[in-house]
């Protein structure tokens, strides 16, 4: 598959793409990664780095249009090919395209990943690689964008049904969903469900959770909302404010991934506090869309309680509403709602159960 793979500034894209070439070819396959940024230094010795977008736009066009001439050219013919660019950028010349329809076209790409990262890792890396003031506020501004303009190009070449969100990934990088997605796109993709918010103190509900998402990360193209977890910047945000605390400190990937420490503002947290919940709820459901199948997984908790959050519940329905195949895995001994198995493909006991259903049907190897 041909993929073009977009995303705001602060991401660290290059990395990422490396190292889905470099899993790529451990499993027998090639990707021809192409980045445009840095090609377009190289055509530009005299900028220096993290200041090319500081140029007029007029030059910044032309490097664009020089660099993608030469990648156009080079990818003629190979399969796989995966460009790490930008659909936008909002910079000091405001907001401004970061391609051009006619080379988009004759690149021939088959589809587009448009990826996005929690907010406090974008806005550290930014401000760690650039000289500018931006807030949290900007970078959710900036994602927004970004995602609508991919999803706009992606329409314009006919890739509106292969345009793909994808987390970037916290505790565990999405490079094998990223990697089966251009190398097997022949492979089910699922929506992985599971209750959040509401179990963060439940260290048991949390390691079946958990070992849930990783069995299913191994056998399908799994795309998992936890992969971007900022609903916990709000709460802690709110528990330092009370506490009179400026700063939450917190753990990001650095633009060289390593794993560091770094503070958040408390008060920018609590101005985008509707922005994180807004997305989030935009996002899973585009998630959602853009998989075959919806797989959930509700616990048990302290009594026999069901562990069926309110937004598990909107996720099953909106699969069953979009035609989505809805498997559950229904752990509790109290027996599912009318709502539940009445909207379901297939109910299962356990994950094993489910695992093994999958693969007698095919729908994994």
């Amino acid at each position: 598959m041909r993929a073009i793979l977009t995303g705001q500034v602060g991401i660290n894209k290059k990395s990422y793409v490396d190292n889905v070439a470099q899993l790529a070819q451990a499993r027998g396959d090639a990707i021809h990664t192409y980045h445009v940024g840095d090609r377009m230094y190289h055509e530009a010795p005299d900028v220096r780095a993290g200041k090319i977008l500081d140029l007029p736009l007029s030059r910044l066009h032309g490097l664009r249009r020089s660099v993608f001439k030469d990648i156009i050219n080079d990818s003629a013919g190979k399969p796989n090919i995966l460009v790490n660019t930008h659909a936008t950028f909002r910079w000091r010349h405001g907001l401004f395209r970061a391609f051009d329809f006619d080379q988009i076209e004759q690149l021939k790409p088959d589809m587009f990943i448009c990826m996005v990262d929690n907010i406090e890792a974008v806005f550290h890396r930014l401000h760690e690689e650039h000289e500018l003031h931006a807030t949290l506020k900007d970078m959710m501004v900036w994602r927004e964008e970004e995602i609508l303009a991919t999803e706009l190009l992606a329409l314009a070449v006919d890739c509106g049904s292969r345009c793909f969100i994808l987390p970037r990934g916290r505790n565990r990088p999405t490079l094998e969903t990223c990697y089966r997605l251009i190398c097997k796109p022949e492979l089910k993709k699922a929506y992985i469900s599971f209750p959040m918010s509401h179990v963060v103190d439940m260290p048991d509900v949390l390691a079946e959770i958990d070992e849930f998402r990783a069995v299913l990360a191994e056998k399908l193209v799994s795309f998992d909302p936890g992969d971007v977890d900022e609903k916990l910047l709000i709460e802690s945000a709110i528990a330092a404010a009370k506490e009179g605390k400026d700063f939450i400190p917190t753990r990001v990937l650095s633009s060289k991934d390593e794993e560091i420490e770094f503070n958040v503002p408390a008060a920018q947290i609590l101005e985008i506090a509707s922005d994180i919940d807004g997305q989030i709820y935009a996002r899973d459901f585009q998630l959602i869309d853009q998989a075959d199948m919806i797989i959930s997984l509700v616990p048990e908790l302290a009594g026999g309680v069901p562990g069926l959050s309110s937004g598990v519940e909107r996720e099953l329905h909106h699969a069953y509403e979009h035609s989505k195949e809805v498997y559950v895995v229904w752990k509790p001994k109290r027996s599912p709602s009318p709502f539940i198995t009445e909207t379901a493909t297939r109910v299962f006991a356990s994950t094993e159960e489910a695992i093994e259903y999958f693969t007698s049907e095919g729908i994994i190897e």
